[in-house]
């Protein structure tokens, strides 16, 4: 005789056992919205998942996730004007210095290519800049593989 385990369903109750087609109640999310259905203090990370605050030290337009340095294409031409169509998630492809000595982070758009480049925070996981600013020297073709991209 098999063995019955406890069901949260009642007697007779037919579901759907295929994982394609089985949703899962979501549960209730505390979040304040803006008007544009953004959250107003935080985003979260589409490559790590990590809840990021929009309060970072040291940049005034957070757009990047300080564990990863994954980004959204967000903004168009000026910092902060948030008018890109694209949305696309941009991933972090190296880094370069102001002749002022400021860390900027250079991300490709994975949708569309385009590239463009950030000011690093003062929360940024320090171990990710630091493997970010190596990646040239431990693959010396990263940098050519990025270019034939566009």
């Amino acid at each position: 005789m098999p063995v019955r385990y406890a069901s949260p369903y009642p007697i007779g109750f037919a579901h759907n056992t295929s994982s394609r087609g089985r949703r899962r109640p979501q549960r209730h999310k505390d979040v304040l919205h803006t008007q544009g259905g953004h959250r107003a203090n935080d985003f979260r990370c589409t490559s790590c998942r990590l809840d990021v605050s929009l309060d970072a030290p040291g940049t005034a337009h957070r757009n990047h996730c300080p564990n990863c340095l994954a980004s959204l294409h967000v903004d168009r031409r000026i910092p902060g004007d948030r008018e890109a169509d694209c949305r696309g998630r941009m991933e972090a492809l190296g880094m370069s210095v102001r002749p002022d000595g400021e860390w900027m982070i250079i991300h490709q758009c994975i949708s569309c290519g385009e590239l463009s480049a950030n000011r690093i925070a003062g929360d940024d996981n320090p171990l990710a800049l630091v493997r970010l600013a190596l990646r040239p020297i431990a693959d010396p073709k990263h940098a050519s593989r990025a270019l034939l991209t566009l």
